[in-house]
């Protein structure tokens, strides 16, 4: 595999170097098992985290990445920096790169910063989603929780529920789960589920539809309302049509289908209480998996060399 600088999309990548990180976050995992979680890959390496949005599990998950590969991590708190002062993202570069970092992984509300920020400067750029736009590194991790389930991920079955419209989630593990081989199909509320004509996906009207369609996995995306000006639903209404009740729990168990969901989850909307005690229910698997996928990223990175 040719060296690579940045992880920005999904759609970047060669089905090669698809495969590689995801066979090489199985070797990551094996780490876990050890009584030393942690070997010297990035031994000397710098990396940061440059969240301009609120996070938890994909920051804390890239950070205990980046530890047990032996790095040394950053993290940049914006509301103790001059961002809040007006400095623009460019300044900002500018003055983290003067500490010659090797890596900076950078989620931001608008659609293309973390390219912005690869162009300009030498350090590989992990892209820890930007607006509605791209969430490589929770593709990965998808990825590999269903092909650990599974064995494989070629033919696999999965639905998602949802606002599509406005989910990286769902672009970018839609595009990865297709470049492996899975059928993947959509279903949510009206005008914020893409047409097909549009995106390639079938779209399922209902749950009925869902279940004749035989899924082998059911990925409920998280409501978004911080990127909605209104909620499109009251709550009830939504986990009335769209929500794993404890009644479509139950069908969902004797088809044997696998719940995964990107986190956080909104308990009593797009799962019951009851979803998150289910037998193949994988969201703490997916959480797991994120450590593996991210330190399997880390690793297949090249930062530019310094002139």
């Amino acid at each position: 595999m040719k060296p690579r600088k940045d992880l920005l999309t999904i759609e970047s990548l060669s089905d090669e170097e698809i495969h590689t990180i995801l066979d090489s976050a199985v070797a990551m995992k094996e780490i876990f098992t050890k009584s030393v979680k942690k070997v010297p890959t990035l031994r000397g390496k710098s990396v940061l985290t440059l969240f301009y949005e609120p996070s938890t599990r994909t920051r804390s998950s890239f950070e205990v990445a980046a530890h047990r590969l032996s790095a040394d991590v950053t993290t940049f708190t914006l509301s103790t920096s001059s961002v809040v002062k007006g400095e623009s993202v460019h300044d900002t570069i500018d003055t983290l790169m003067s500490m010659k970092m090797d890596y900076i992984i950078v989620r931001h509300k608008n659609s293309g910063i973390p390219a912005v920020i690869a162009r300009h400067c030498h350090a590989s750029v992990i892209n820890a989603g930007d607006g509605a736009h791209a969430h490589p590194s929770q593709a990965f991790l998808d990825a590999f929780t269903i092909r650990e389930k599974y064995g494989e991920v070629v033919n696999k079955r999965v639905v998602v529920i949802g606002d599509i419209l406005h989910s990286r989630v769902a672009r970018s593990t839609s595009v990865i789960l297709r470049r492996l081989g899975a059928q993947v199909a959509y279903m949510g509320p009206g005008s914020l589920v893409p047409p097909s004509s549009h995106t390639g996906i079938p779209r399922l009207r209902d749950w009925d539809e869902i279940f004749a369609w035989k899924p082998d996995v059911i990925y409920l995306l998280r409501v978004q309302n911080e990127r909605i000006e209104s909620p499109f639903f009251p709550v009830a209404d939504y986990h009335h049509a769209y929500g794993v009740t404890e009644e479509r729990l139950r069908r969902i168990d004797a088809q044997d289908i696998s719940i995964m969901h990107p986190g956080p989850v909104n308990r009593g909307v797009e799962l019951c209480d009851a979803a998150m005690d289910y037998r193949n229910c994988l969201v703490c698997n997916q959480v797991e998996n994120g450590i593996a996928a991210r330190m399997s990223i880390l690793y297949h990175l090249t930062p530019a060399t310094l002139s």
